[in-house]
C-alpha cells in the first residue's frame, strides 16, 4: 500500500484546511491510520489517529476541539479537518498506516506505523 497525503497549504490564524490521505490498495481501509506533524527543529508528534471502522478515535490535547478526523474506505481516503488553525500548528503532516488488519483502537505510538505518505506543508501566518 502506498499513502498520498494532499490538502496543505497556507492560511491565515483562524482559518481551515482539509488534508487527505488516499491509499492505493482497497486494504488501507483495513488499517488504522494516525495523522502525524513535525515542525522545524521538534520531534514528530502524533495529532489524530482513527481506526479502520472509524469507531475509535484519538487526538492529541493540543488539537483537541480544532481537528476532525475521520475515514470513507469507499474512497480509500481518510481526512484531516483541521478548523482555528494556530501559527504553532506550522508542521509538516504526514498520514500513516499500521499495517495491521481490523484492528479495534487505533495506535498511539508512532513505531506502530510502518506504512508512511509523503507528507504535506501547512503553514499558519497570524
Amino acid at each position: 500500500v502506498q499513502l498520498q497525503a494532499s490538502g496543505g497549504g497556507s492560511v491565515q490564524a483562524g482559518g481551515s484546511l482539509r488534508l487527505s490521505c488516499v491509499g492505493s490498495e482497497r486494504t488501507f481501509g483495513s488499517y488504522g491510520t494516525g495523522w502525524f506533524r513535525q515542525a522545524p527543529g521538534k520531534e514528530r508528534e502524533l495529532v489524530a489517529a482513527i481506526s479502520w471502522s472509524g469507531g475509535r478515535i484519538y487526538y492529541a490535547d493540543s488539537v483537541k476541539g480544532r481537528f476532525t478526523t475521520s475515514r470513507d474506505n469507499v474512497k480509500n481516503t481518510v481526512y484531516l479537518q483541521m478548523n482555528s488553525l494556530k501559527p504553532e500548528d506550522t508542521a509538516i503532516y504526514y498520514c500513516a498506516a499500521d499495517g495491521v488488519r481490523f484492528r479495534t483502537a487505533p495506535f498511539v505510538s508512532s513505531d506502530e506505523y510502518h506504512i508512511w505518505g509523503q507528507g504535506t506543508q501547512v503553514t499558519v501566518s497570524s
